[in-house]
């Protein structure tokens, strides 16, 4: 079992995009939220394919935090409510958080 109290966090979304131009303003809002939350885009909906089982039926997008608790703090953060609000009304989506492995 990894030590989690160092490893850093990533947010995996799963995503379907039901209105394009709102969600391209989502997009837009929501990404100076994860710079200023120590944040980063690992994956912003690239291609996907499967190697095994059924392939991404969504756009995914990874995000890299510092840690669980930061990745926690943005999502809750009032800075992104507001494209968060815009997202739930553009698209469906699946999130969840995952520990990477400590240093």
């Amino acid at each position: 079992m990894s030590d989690t109290s160092t490893a850093k966090a990533y947010e995996v979304h799963e995503i379907v995009v039901t209105d394009p131009d709102a969600y391209a303003e989502y997009a837009r809002l929501a990404a100076p939220t994860v710079v200023a939350h120590g944040g980063r885009y690992v994956v912003r909906g690239g291609a996907g394919s499967a190697i095994a089982g059924d392939p991404p039926a969504a756009r995914i997008v990874i995000l890299e935090f510092p840690d669980r608790e930061t990745a926690t703090r943005w999502r809750a953060s009032p800075e992104y409510q507001t494209a968060l609000r815009i997202r739930e009304a553009a698209s469906t989506s699946r999130v969840y958080v995952v520990d990477g492995v400590a240093p």
